[in-house]
């Protein structure tokens, strides 16, 4: 599930180069945290949030043929190298 969300995000990104994908097990749910270029967030959020529901979408889909529950968030750096998940937009 990792392969195909770097995949995809790259393939959408103008910045492929600063794409990361972390996978980060919590009680039997696996969190994939998407890193990437300031610039590229919007792209993959997409208007009105419909290409990241997409990607998750596919993303819960794929891993519940395989068994899994999966999800992913969008990490964006604070001003000072703090993470921030995308829920906690300021």
């Amino acid at each position: 599930m990792q392969a195909f969300l770097d995949f995809v995000v790259k393939g959408l990104v103008n910045h492929p180069e600063a794409v990361s994908v972390t996978e980060v097990p919590k009680e039997g749910l696996t969190v994939y945290e998407v890193r990437m270029h300031p610039d590229d967030v919007g792209k993959v959020i997409g208007r009105q949030g419909m290409t990241i529901n997409a990607i998750r979408s596919l993303l819960l889909a794929g891993s519940a043929k395989r068994g899994l529950r999966c999800t992913m968030e969008i990490v964006e750096d604070g001003p000072k190298g703090e993470a921030k998940p995308d829920g906690d937009r300021e």
